[in-house]
């Protein structure tokens, strides 16, 4: 059996002698041994690492070891409580994370479930029911309107027949298929009009065809090899948390082995205490809280984003689409409604406007001159009359359902806007003989019992009986030697065919897709006339210009994403021609000459002219007739520019790029199982416009992460500051360890979360993308983290602390003389109590400070007065809880035991009021100078964004 041969190019005969099968079928026992030979005509299972070790993975990366780190260091400082608590945070996390990576991997399993499961095959002669998997290349199959295609397939009969591929390729509209040779030699398969794919569906006709292959070697299943084998990068939020992990350990640690030599040598403790003060910095500077506050953060941005109809995946992801600087769309169900529509008529002298959208049949056929409206409504009951779709409206449905071919969906959709019935009217013309389109013709023809009575153009007798005809304008027009002027037949001139050529040529320019309708009487004789002779000496009635109509929202979401600084790039399996037209009615083109690259152009192209085109034309790109595996390219190309790349789709032959690209967003609505499992984010409402909402929702994601890393680092760097007086005052540590660890996974968390809600600050989508080389932890964050806020409030800390002292009557010298007796726990009962009572007031200090912060970090420039304090009620409620737990541990009997405090004096509270205000009124100060200077060291300057 010879497969490989350009089967496409054969006769029926050379197909059945090629593939050595006959029109009978296969017999049963040769059917066994070919299954043998090629397997089961399903998709095989790639090798995956197992689910233990997937799981694994999540309790063993960077960040999560840096969190067991933590966990041990909180056992080695006596706190087993808190090193539990640290643990219990990575085993909730793994899991969170690991059930979205798991959904990811479902995508292969979505591609096998497209497949039918059964299908009807000639065995031993017989037309029989069996297993979709169980065909093998040979085997002779059926094809009837509404089967879904099981393998790949070479016809040898056909009937009227057209498939739906746009699964494969994209193509909005069923295509002609049909059982006649192919003689060009260089031809890609999916473009022989002879030949069905598996995942394909039949939209209209009959067709036999032999198999001649299944499984993964069907282009259907070069599709699901390509989703497999792509491997998915990491997201940028997870290379920009690993170096900032990366970067706060390498801080941590080197201060730690600071202090441990500092202690060690110059303050003169033993080699045991100085590790444990070590361990204490290394405590300091690692946030605790980030990994859950991250995860917590991004999920509150997920839950949002599901409200505005975005559904996220992958929770990393939210914060990519952030960063991304192109955006390559799909047209047909992205950018458009996949729903054909009548916009335009044209008959002689006359151009009318069609309202509405979609198949409901809401809308207006606007006739401004009444004079026409006979030729009109013949013009639209002809067209409906010739058509074999079907619209349905189920009850306590808001959608129509359309069965058939789209285009002639579309017809009834616009008689029905004109006032006919669609019963009455099939009930008046009962159809007597179909000759359906084909390829070679382009053309439809019906023949009806009896002429309509609203519109002659010629004398009706009493065994009239009327033609319609329907298809491409020009061979409609090249088979009518009359046309329809002013409800008047006349000879059809030349000047009058220019004029109806002109006006093709012009709606078709603008997209549509024209059809043209001619008509024509007779009497009894029509019924025995061959088909070529009924649509000779037709009457030219009109044209009907329909379009898929782009999505309404759409234009105004592609305007936002170019004031964003967001590329948009068309790629489709669509005609150039009607995308350049969609492309320029969304605004996709603004200005200049459209650059429309088909796919033959694409695979013509090297590496290096790819790049050098997607560089050149930035804006009005289209590219059109693409291959799955050429989307993919495209996107590679994309990101070896260095851009952060999103993939809309909705079909399977968009699933590759979608996995990927960057960030992959499919249609939840009207897409496919395979593409939603290969995506990032699902559009519930495959709303084009939710993709900018989104887009907004990330960048703010990014900036809340910046906003709370911001807030945690200042406390860092105020429980840092003890210590560091500790070594150069020789003063006891104003704080203890576990006093360290309450702050960081107790008190910080909740106003960080809180932080982590805050809504997009006005202007986010008028600044360009940030670049891919942006960190997230970069040199104005730490500075205003670490030597701003933080050490403002690791000085109020340490002033609380000394101030204790004073007050019984210690000094800096008095305190230095009972420094190693307090760090030994050799000192008296009461000057440990005035230690306790001292570390906690530092303690509270820096809580009263962090809230004063966290209404600071809510933006990088804009003041607090013009953001609100109650526009965000979670920090209020993060400080209650803050709050409450706090006073728990300074006043509970327990928890003072545990954490070595003591309750505080009123006038002790009192100093505590002082301190938000403090940290706030200069953060806002700080604001104000950045918002008056171009650059500062505290902050970026920001481009395109009005001054608060």
């Amino acid at each position: 059996m010879n497969t490989n041969h350009q089967i496409w190019s054969l006769t029926s005969q050379q197909v059945y002698q090629n593939l050595i099968t006959t029109p009978q079928g296969l017999s049963e026992s040769e059917a066994n041994l070919r299954l043998k030979q090629y397997g089961y005509n399903e998709l095989s299972e790639p090798q995956t690492r197992p689910l233990i070790l997937r799981f694994i993975d999540q309790l063993t990366h960077f960040m999560a070891l840096l969190l067991w780190v933590a966990g041990i260091l909180a056992f080695i400082s006596q706190t087993p409580e808190l090193g539990w608590a640290i643990w219990a945070v990575i085993w909730i996390n793994a899991i969170f994370s690991f059930w979205q990576e798991f959904q990811a991997e479902k995508a292969l399993s979505a591609l096998k479930q497209v497949l039918p499961n059964q299908v009807k095959a000639y065995r031993d002669s017989t037309l029989c029911t069996i297993p979709a998997r169980e065909l093998v290349p040979g085997d002779v199959i059926q094809l009837e309107e509404g089967d879904k295609i099981s393998a790949d397939a070479r016809l040898v009969e056909s009937q009227s027949l057209y498939v739906d591929v746009s699964i494969l390729t994209g193509e909005s509209l069923p295509v002609p298929r049909s059982s006649e040779p192919v003689a060009t030699e260089n031809l890609r398969a999916l473009d022989a009009t002879n030949l069905v794919f598996a995942g394909s569906t039949v939209a209209a006709g009959r067709g036999l065809a032999v198999v001649d292959a299944t499984g993964t070697h069907t282009e259907f299943g070069q599709v699901a090899h390509l989703t497999a084998n792509v491997k998915r990068e990491a997201s940028t939020l997870e290379v920009q948390i690993s170096r900032v992990v990366h970067i706060i350990t390498i801080i941590a640690i080197s201060m730690g082995v600071v202090v441990f030599l500092l202690t060690n040598f110059l303050v003169g403790m033993g080699i045991k205490e100085s590790f444990i003060f070590g361990i204490g910095i290394i405590v300091a500077f690692v946030p605790e809280g980030l990994l859950p506050t991250v995860s917590l953060a991004l999920a509150i941005g997920v839950k949002r984003m599901a409200k505005e109809n975005a559904l996220v995946r992958r929770l990393s992801a939210v914060e990519t689409l952030s960063a991304t600087t192109v955006i390559c769309t799909d047209k047909t169900g992205t950018l458009t409604k996949n729903e054909m529509t009548v916009r335009k008529l044209w008959i002689p002298g006359a151009k009318i406007n069609v309202t509405g959208v979609g198949y409901e049949p809401k809308g207006e056929v606007e006739i401004t001159n009444f004079e026409c409206e006979p030729q009109v409504r013949l013009l639209l009951a002809g067209a409906a009359l010739c058509s074999n779709a079907r619209l349905n409206h189920p009850p306590g449905s808001s959608q129509w359902q359309v069965l058939g071919d789209p285009t002639e969906a579309a017809l009834l959709v616009v008689a029905i806007k004109a006032g006919f019935k669609l019963e009455d009217l099939q009930h008046q013309a009962p159809r007597l003989r179909e000759v359906p389109f084909d390829s070679h013709r382009r053309m439809m023809t019906v023949l009806l019992a009896n002429s309509l009575e609203f519109a002659q153009p010629t004398q009706k007798t009493e065994n009239t009986l009327q033609i319609f005809t329907k298809g491409a304008p020009l061979d409609v027009l090249q088979h009518s030697q009359f046309i329809l002027r002013d409800g008047q037949q006349q000879e059809l001139t030349a000047a009058e065919r220019a004029e109806v050529e002109a006006a093709n040529d012009q709606l078709a320019s603008l997209g549509y897709r024209v059809l043209g309708v001619a008509t024509r009487q007779g009497g009894t004789e029509l019924r025995e006339q061959e088909n070529a002779a009924l649509e000779q000496n037709l009457i030219f009635i009109g044209l009907v210009a329909m379009i898929d109509p782009p999505r309404p929202e759409v234009a105004d979401a592609i305007a936002l994403c170019h004031r964003a600084g967001i590329q948009v790039t068309m790629i489709t399996g669509d005609y150039g021609l009607t995308a350049v037209a969609i492309a320029e009615k969304i605004g996709l083109i603004s200005n200049g000459k459209p650059r429309v690259i088909t796919g033959e152009k694409l695979g013509h192209l090297s590496d290096a002219q790819l790049r050098q085109i997607l560089h050149k034309y930035q804006h009005g790109l289209v590219f059109a007739r693409v291959m799955p595996e050429q989307k993919l390219r495209l996107v590679q190309a994309y990101k070896n520019l260095g851009h952060v790349v999103a993939v809309t789709g909705d079909g399977v032959n968009d699933a590759p790029a979608l996995r990927a690209a960057n960030i992959g967003i499919a249609m939840g609505k009207n897409g496919t199982d395979v593409a939603r499992e290969a995506a990032d984010i699902v559009l519930v409402d495959d709303n084009f416009a939710t993709i900018v909402t989104a887009i907004e929702q990330g960048r703010a994601v990014y900036q809340n992460i910046r906003k709370f890393i911001t807030y945690i680092l200042a406390s860092n760097m105020a429980e840092f500051l003890p210590f560091l007086a500790m070594v150069f005052l020789k003063v006891p540590p104003a704080l203890v360890i576990l006093q360290i660890l309450a702050i960081d996974l107790g008190t910080d968390m909740l106003p960080a979360l809180a932080l982590g809600a805050e809504r997009p600050e006005k202007g986010i989508m008028t600044q360009p993308p940030r670049k891919k080389s942006q960190t997230l932890l970069d040199v104005p964050l730490m500075l205003r983290a670490y030597c701003f806020l933080g050490l403002l409030e690791g000085l109020a800390g340490m002033t609380g602390f000394f101030l204790v002292w004073w007050a019984n009557g210690y000094g800096i010298s008095q305190l230095q003389a009972v420094s190693s007796s307090i760090l030994s726990q050799s000192a008296s009962a009461t000057t440990m109590a005035i230690y306790h009572q001292a570390t906690t007031v530092t303690l509270a200090v820096i809580v009263a400070c962090q809230d004063g912060n966290v209404f600071a970090c809510r933006s990088e420039r804009v003041s607090i007065f013009r953001l609100g304090f109650l526009t965000n009620r979670l920090i209020w409620l993060g400080i209650a809880v803050e709050w409450a737990l706090i006073l728990a541990i300074i006043y509970s009997p327990t928890l003072q035991k545990i954490f070595a405090t003591a309750a505080l004096q009123p006038s002790q509270l009192l100093l505590l009021l002082i301190c938000p205000p403090l940290i706030l009124m200069a953060d806002e100060l700080r604001k104000r100078i950045v918002r008056q200077t171009p650059t500062v060291v505290f902050d970026h300057p920001i481009q395109n964004i009005q001054r608060q």
